[in-house]
């Protein structure tokens, strides 16, 4: 019998066989075509296994397959096998190439391997190759912060650009493939990124040891001429727009590909797991870049200077050559995974529709199997999603989220280093510390009680509701601070007396004759535990052949006081150590706030995926992203800096023109730190209200294999019937 209505039309493309022996021929064979017309479906039923609830060849085919209740179900079950009728569809390899042992990574836990191990190199590469080396590259090839800039934000550029485009025909598509070719152009991009440094000559660094101590030899930087070396910032532009198009893919289509080949309650388990994976990338990336930065440039070669020295640089390059070719080879196996997974269909059976129900109904349009083949739909799929306020609201809650994330990783290292007078090398080590733990453990904890309580939608929202309000308490922690670190010419006068704010005089009668410039910063910190802008500017006119504790000592320095000791005064390379009581508080509620803040990104996602109809998941998050990226990857950061800038004491001097902040003042480094945080923590909570709030849930009496029951939903048998959902192709 032909089946009446395109909006319960099915196409099983399995084959139901029962154990009992066959009937005879065209008593209990038939078959149904859905009105598509692509494809039928056959299912010879035996008579001994006949259920109440079975439909019978007499049945319309309107009526919904296999419609039993859980106990039913688990008799009907007895006497079924799945068997697939795309057996070699199914199979992992390429092409006909598909030997037998490559079908044991055939499984959820094969492709969630190789998905983590991308994501894990795209975090590696993007957060943290590119922020380790950024530094050496602008003193390799004679770039300014914003060139520099330019290249950091080209990821982000690309990704916007790319990502409705990945998302709307990727989705609709085969999805490894798409998968495959994104992280084999993401590798393509490494090697690029790296290709500079074997297209330029050797890179010349002079020893400059007697630079910086009073009456020593000064030079003036900004004599230099401007190099061409600064052209190959389009190279590295190029490389981060590869990156940007290759990890796409990634955190759209792989994200819907686990959630669809996994059990629903599963499928917060598994995204987390690789979002940890994309988190603990950043965190080898530090650890591995920083380790190559201590090797010098060009290998083999011997060299004066040490890595301690403004001049080093280190070899960035290895990093991407070697992040570029395991992308390479991590591409091939995911390019041979089928288009969807053998017996995820059974996933199918059981997935029950939680989508937003828009009032007039226009929802079940994204049910028709053709819907979102061609270019025309577009413009109907974005008009759907528009219409969904639950899917809107959380977009901006995700986006405030992003922002505060993206300004933390930015700009928490710089706040360390200001509260606690640490290095930039300590102050990236503490915040590495915090983070790891706290963000990697808060993602994968986030997924894992999703699926602990089985929450629904709603039930995921107000999770995600929970977390923002835990994490908007103890950002208040903000409020207290640690006192500055003394600094001569800076927060106080020569003199110890105060300095009156806004007014910099880092000359006075004890280094008036040294010629001290302004352009070379590096910090000392005084035997009257008073720190100085450099050796030349606390009157320092030797320097120890000998480390002490692995740092410069400079002696006969005629600006540090001698009245604390009998020998002359000294001072030791380096800031001052900080003894701030209030270190181990703010530390413990920085890393409560991350670890909150991180909670709530799986369960967010996993709400996202599970409010909008099934066929449009791929390109809802396309467009999450989007929103993501551009609120808060891009502008998120901006905002937070222009903020943070304000508190800035001393300001870099690269020949008359403001570089970057060396100083900032502590207190109003926190408190503006506290109103910035405060905003997006507020902002986020109410979204997360409005989300909760508008979010319409399907009736519970909707008639499972109805145009929604294909839908992602959370999977709970003894409430919902399981059904066969007809136009899904996964």
């Amino acid at each position: 019998p032909q089946n009446s209505t395109g909006e319960n039309s099915f196409c099983f493309t399995q084959t139901l066989n029962f154990s009992h022996p066959s009937p005879p021929p065209g008593e209990a064979d038939w078959t149904c075509d859905a009105l598509s017309g692509r494809e039928a479906c056959s299912t010879p039923l035996s008579n001994g296994t006949a259920s109440s609830s079975a439909p019978s060849p007499s049945d319309s085919c309107a009526e919904p397959l296999c419609s039993t209740t859980l106990g039913q179900e688990t008799q009907f079950n007895k006497g079924i096998k799945y068997v697939s009728a795309e057996e070699e569809e199914l199979a992992c390899g390429w092409g006909r190439f598909t030997p037998g042992c490559l079908q044991l990574f055939n499984t959820s836990k094969g492709i969630l391997f190789f998905l983590c191990v991308a994501s894990f190199l795209q975090g590696m590469t993007v957060n943290g190759f590119i922020n380790t080396v950024i530094t050496s590259i602008e003193r390799r090839f004679d770039l300014r912060s914003y060139q520099s800039g330019l290249i950091a934000s080209s990821y982000d550029i690309a990704a916007c650009i790319c990502l409705t485009f990945v998302s709307y025909f990727g989705g609709n598509g085969h999805k490894p493939r798409w998968l495959g070719w994104g992280v084999l152009v993401m590798g393509l991009g490494s090697l690029l990124f790296a290709l500079p440094h074997f297209t330029t000559g050797p890179y010349e660094a002079h020893s400059a040891a007697e630079l910086g101590i009073c009456g020593g030899n000064q030079s003036l930087p900004c004599t230099q001429a401007a190099s061409s070396l600064s052209s190959y910032r389009f190279v590295f532009m190029l490389g981060q727009f590869l990156h940007g198009m290759g990890a796409t893919p990634l955190y759209t289509l792989g994200v819907t590909y686990l959630d669809e080949n996994v059990k629903t309650n599963y499928s917060p388990v598994y995204i987390a797991v690789f979002y940890t994976a994309a988190i603990l990338g950043p965190a080898a990336g530090y650890l591995v870049g920083g380790m190559f930065l201590n090797i010098y440039t060009e290998i083999g070669r011997e060299i004066d200077i040490a890595p301690e020295n403004t001049l080093w640089v280190g070899a960035w390059w290895i990093g991407f050559l070697g992040a570029g070719a395991a992308s390479l080879l991590i591409s091939i196996p995911i390019l041979g995974y089928p288009h969807r997974l053998p017996g995820s269909q059974r996933y199918i059976v059981m997935r029950v529709s939680e989508a937003h129900q828009l009032k007039d109904g226009s929802h079940k349009k994204a049910s028709d199997p053709d819907f979102g083949k061609t270019v025309k739909d577009l413009p109907r799929s974005v008009l759907l999603l528009l219409k969904n306020p639950t899917f809107i609201f959380l977009c901006l809650a995700g986006a405030t989220e992003a922002t505060l994330i993206a300004g933390m990783s930015t700009f928490g290292p710089k706040f360390l280093e200001s509260q606690f007078s640490l290095s930039a090398s300590e102050a990236a080590t503490f915040f590495g510390y915090l983070v790891v733990p706290a963000g990697g453990g808060g993602t994968f904890l986030g997924g894992f009680l999703v699926n602990k309580f089985k929450l629904r939608c709603s039930g995921i929202i107000k999770l995600c509701l929970l977390c923002t309000v835990s994490s908007l308490l103890a950002i208040f922690i903000f409020f207290i601070h640690c006192p500055n670190m003394p600094m001569a010419g800076v927060t106080q006068m020569y003199g110890e007396s105060a300095l009156p704010g806004g007014h910099l005089n880092l000359t006075a009668a004890c280094n008036a004759e040294c010629g001290c410039l302004q352009e070379t910063y590096s910090p000392v910190c005084g035997s009257d535990d008073i720190m100085y802008y450099s050796p030349c500017h606390a009157g320092c006119k030797k320097v120890s052949e000998k480390l002490r504790n692995g740092k410069k000592v400079y002696y006969e320095c005629s600006c540090v006081d001698k009245t604390l000791q009998s020998s002359p005064g000294h001072a030791e390379a380096g800031k001052c150590t900080s003894s701030c009581a209030k270190k181990p508080l703010l530390l413990f509620f920085m890393f409560v706030v991350i670890l909150f803040t991180f909670l709530s990104s799986i369960p967010a996602l996993t709400a996202t995926l599970r409010c909008v109809s099934d066929r449009q998941r791929s390109f809802a998050l396309g467009i999450q992203w989007i929103v993501v990226r551009t609120l808060g990857g891009i502008l998120g950061p901006i905002a937070f800096g222009s903020m943070i800038d304000k508190s800035c004491l001393l300001w870099q001097d690269q020949c008359g023109e403001q570089g970057s902040c060396y100083v900032y003042q502590n207190s109003a480094m926190s408190r503006y730190t506290l109103v910035a945080g405060l905003v997006y923590k507020v902002l986020g909570t109410a979204f997360f209200i409005v989300a909760c709030l508008l979010y319409k849930p399907p009736p519970p009496e909707s008639v499972p294999g109805s145009s929604d029951a294909s839908e992602n939903g959370n999977c709970d048998l003894q409430e919902h019937k399981p059904s066969l959902p007809a136009e899904e192709d996964i």
